[in-house]
């Protein structure tokens, strides 16, 4: 069978000399990234300060454009920002948590650093409401449908789950979010590129994530999601002058707010980053996210059946719909294991309550997951002998 989409690999340097499944942490460097710092760094030798009104003011918008294409989002929706944190803390901003509604409810099989930012915000009032995993690999739906009420004001929730690559039910989620009149903060990092995403279709109120996985744009370039509707009239706390109605007037006292997506925008946008991850981007609306994610499920559904025949633990969902383009392994000694396959240049990672993660992304062979399996037999085999 021919894999049409591996005629992409040529436009990433890594895949030369590496197995590289690891693009759920970080995704490979597209060969055009080199032009693009060169780009910027031209404009910025000879244009200077002119830059600014040339190319990069805009720059942050057009980029959250071509993201959001990529989830349906409509033009103008989709801010550009450092990272998810910064995203959610823009979300926090909109609203009080002083009265009876302050109620966050969310699952401890979020990504850690969105657990923290929410938990730091009861002492601003809410009221954090966190619902238990049984399995380590699933969320218990039902249970997180059953504590999302009357009082509940925010739902920040992974759409596919970072450690175990479960893929929560979204759509569910934000039905009884808005049947009590709570609003959904999908966190959409770890499926934006791999897994389809239409925040139209789902009717989510907000959606965040960043480049640097799926999308192969590295490091410095998150997004936020904010539904039209709400775009309208939400006024961030969490603000700059990038969000000023006009901003190159440099007012004193109080913000008047832009129109999207510079309202949900604060300080002076990260323009390296942002000039860095467009290749990425670019190539991803080419290959397209649909024939992405049916590669991902044909490769992860391929390894899957490697473990199983080695009698390996697997820390992933089964069933290919509720799995992500994530497969975690916990073989024996799996932390050394994975330290040993990043030695022979198999590019995986470790996480604790996972195990050695492996994501194959449209760019990688049927053959590489074949080696990066005959080397986890090898290096256990060796570590067998090592210990007689």
């Amino acid at each position: 069978m021919t894999d049409e989409l591996l005629r992409y690999r040529s436009e990433f340097p890594i895949l030369e000399h590496t197995t590289y499944l690891i693009s759920n942490s970080l995704g490979a460097m597209p060969r055009g990234v080199y032009d693009a710092m060169k780009g910027y760094a031209d404009t910025w030798a000879t244009r200077g300060v002119r830059a600014w009104e040339e190319q990069w003011w805009m720059l942050a918008a057009e980029v959250g454009d071509e993201i959001g294409a990529l989830m349906n989002a409509p033009k103008g929706s989709v801010s550009t920002h450092q990272n998810v944190t910064t995203c959610q803390a823009v979300v926090a901003s909109c609203f009080d948590f002083s009265g009876k509604r302050n109620k966050v409810v969310y699952t401890d099989m979020n990504f850690p650093s969105v657990m923290y930012f929410w938990e730091a915000q009861q002492s601003n009032g809410a009221r954090v409401y966190m619902v238990k995993t049984d399995d380590g690999i699933t969320v218990p739906t039902q249970r997180l449908l059953d504590a999302i009420d009357e009082q509940t004001l925010l739902v920040p929730i992974s759409h596919v789950i970072f450690r175990s690559a479960f893929i929560n039910d979204a759509k569910a989620i934000i039905e009884k979010a808005h049947k009590v009149g709570a609003y959904v903060v999908l966190d959409t990092f770890q499926s934006l590129g791999t897994v389809p995403v239409d925040v139209q279709a789902l009717n989510t109120d907000f959606a965040c994530g960043g480049v640097l996985k799926w999308l192969c744009g590295g490091p410095g370039v998150a997004y936020l999601y904010v539904r039209p509707d709400l775009g309208k009239k939400l006024e961030p706390k969490f603000t700059g002058w990038f969000a000023h109605q006009d901003s190159m007037a440099f007012e004193t006292g109080p913000t008047r707010y832009s129109d999207p997506p510079f309202r949900f925008m604060n300080g002076t946008s990260h323009v390296p980053s942002l000039e860095a991850c467009r290749p990425g981007l670019k190539i991803i609306t080419e290959v397209g996210v649909q024939r992405i994610r049916e590669k991902s499920k044909r490769q992860t559904a391929r390894l899957i059946e490697l473990v199983e025949k080695q009698g390996w633990r697997m820390n992933s969902p089964r069933d290919p719909e509720k799995r992500g383009g994530t497969v975690s392994i916990d073989m024996p000694d799996s932390y050394e294991v994975c330290r040993e396959l990043l030695k022979r240049e198999i590019m995986v990672d470790w996480r604790p309550k996972a195990g050695v993660r492996m994501s194959p992304h449209f760019y990688n062979t049927d053959q590489e997951l074949e080696t990066a399996i005959t080397a986890v037999e090898e290096i256990l085999k060796e570590r067998a002998v090592a210990v007689r």
